[in-house]
């Protein structure tokens, strides 16, 4: 079916006046071909010669008529949007933010979980409640999705916010958007006041703690761990889970003890970190679950001091605890302070917030949180992920007093995987768009995707990163950190510094 009013065979248009219509789909791994079919069908129809389609298809095979680009980074997307006539998105808060800050009103088609566009339908809802209060033009078929786009093309004012002087979109038009996407992703609301906590006694009752121990080959560490769980001077019973990730169970480990049991399995899921910590989540038996790595020690009073606060704070469903770092020869103890927030976790890190520290209700692992989200690449900074979904809905706690001690090596898995960083971090600011909101979360994450890509001797994706860092907060130190690895500087080296300080990159 050809487009109303701009049939082939009307007058061409000269190449470069030619409008653009840009059509991004995101860089979810889901592919989303029907966004991409539907937005193909229409440049074929209008004809490259009245207009100039780019489609970033992303994981969902290229157009067959229209322009096609897999990725645009972060500046060749903003050009694209400062040059368009027209924005056409998926339901990603990130990409109709970054729209409606260039002036456009997105036209927007949300993916359906039912069709395998996602997994699960909270794109329908969020473009559902901006379409209700106008801040995009919202497309549930193709025909809706052709009429916007002939709209577009025939009065593009109609799709540009309201402007001061003819450049900027309006601040308030700016504003009102940034207001309902902040209520509505970031939710980034201020911490409720703690009520009074109960009196300071033990529980009647101790829960049971089931405890995942993900492990890849580290026998003599892990058998170090186990023990250190299992000598917790802690009065309920404590089972221990450990999940072997592509090698086979080691049945030598099995213990049966009454109150101290040690059992095995295999990683039924992804393969990873991710998979192994959420194989031994979903065979947990516990009424809490706690999880702690392959060569991490606990500490005497750990689960005593965490149980004791969820005791307390009966709404709480994680609790964390300080660390002791161990690099070489170097010791340095860290710790988060009692209570952590959404915004906590998007200025920084918190690093002490370690998953070997994590203890969760279980019931707050089998509702719609998921546990470690599998889709994170590579599974580096799953934790983190994990540590921002929870902040999301509810405080997290934290014992300030130091009851891990976590083994930072040359063996630790992640130190050299820097493509797996470099992608994984990409993918976490396309996840959170909160980011965007608070510029130091966003210079640090950029600047580690910047060190990254240096150590990878990627110049010009080093390079860009950087600026980006710069841009968001000149004086983040990781971006000078990449320029000073593509100087010549090993990566190694520079990592090793910082861990004989507790730091990391």
């Amino acid at each position: 079916m050809l487009s109303e009013g701009h049939r082939r065979g009307e007058p061409a248009v000269n190449a470069e006046e030619r409008p653009l219509v840009l059509v991004s789909v995101g860089t979810d791994f889901h592919h989303f071909a029907r966004l991409v079919q539907w937005a193909d069908r229409w440049a074929a129809d209008v004809g490259p010669d009245r207009v100039r389609c780019l489609i970033q298809h992303g994981a969902t095979p290229p157009p067959e008529h229209a322009e096609g680009r897999d990725y645009l980074d972060h500046d060749e997307l903003g050009r694209a949007m400062a040059e368009a006539v027209a924005i056409v998105s998926h339901g990603g808060p990130a990409t109709i933010t970054e729209a409606r800050r260039t002036g456009h009103l997105p036209i927007v088609v949300a993916r359906d979980p039912g069709l395998g566009e996602h997994v699960d339908g909270h794109q329908q809802r969020f473009v559902r409640r901006l379409a209700a209060e106008g801040l995009i033009a919202a497309c549930d078929t193709e025909e809706e999705l052709r009429k916007h786009l002939d709209a577009a093309l025939a009065a593009p004012e109609e799709y540009r916010l309201p402007a001061v002087d003819g450049d900027a979109p309006a601040p308030a038009a700016v504003r009102r958007a940034g207001v309902l996407i902040d209520a509505l992703v970031a939710r980034r609301r201020p911490a409720p006041a703690d009520p009074e906590p109960a009196a300071s006694t033990e529980p009647a009752h101790w829960p049971s703690v089931t405890v995942v121990i993900p492990t890849i080959s580290r026998a003599e560490l892990l058998r170090a761990t186990i023990e250190s769980i299992l000598e917790q001077d802690y009065p309920g019973d404590v089972h221990c889970l450990v999940v072997h990730d592509n090698v086979e169970p080691d049945e030598s480990l099995v213990r049966t003890a009454p109150g101290r049991r040690v059992s095995v399995l295999s990683n039924t899921r992804t393969q990873g970190a991710a998979g192994a910590r959420n194989s031994g989540a979903f065979a947990a038996d516990g009424d809490l679950i706690a999880f702690c790595d392959d060569d991490d020690l606990w500490l005497p009073g750990k689960l005593r001091a965490q149980v004791r606060v969820l005791h307390e704070h009966p709404d709480t469903e994680l609790v964390c605890c300080g660390i002791q770092i161990a690099y070489d020869d170097h010791t340095v103890d860290r710790a988060a302070a009692p209570r952590i927030v959404l915004n906590d976790l998007l200025r920084s890190r918190l690093a002490e917030l370690h998953t070997s520290t994590y203890l969760i209700r279980r019931e707050a692992v089998s509702a719609e949180l998921g546990v470690f989200d599998e889709e994170v690449p590579g599974s580096f900074g799953e934790d983190y992920e994990f540590l921002l979904r929870m902040a999301q809905r509810n405080v997290i706690r934290n014992v300030p007093g130091v009851h891990v001690r976590v083994l930072w090596h040359r063996q630790s898995y992640f130190m050299r995987k820097w493509e797996t960083m470099a992608h994984a971090l990409t993918w976490l600011l396309e996840r959170y768009p909160e980011f965007r909101l608070e510029p130091r979360g966003l210079a640090r994450i950029a600047g580690q995707i910047a060190f990254a890509e240096a150590a990878r001797r990627r110049r010009r994706a080093a390079l860009r990163w950087a600026a980006r860092t710069v841009r968001a907060r000149p004086a983040e130190a990781r971006a000078y950190l990449a320029l000073a690895v593509l100087a010549g500087v090993p990566a190694d080296a520079v990592l090793g510094r910082l861990h004989r300080r507790g730091r990391s990159i």
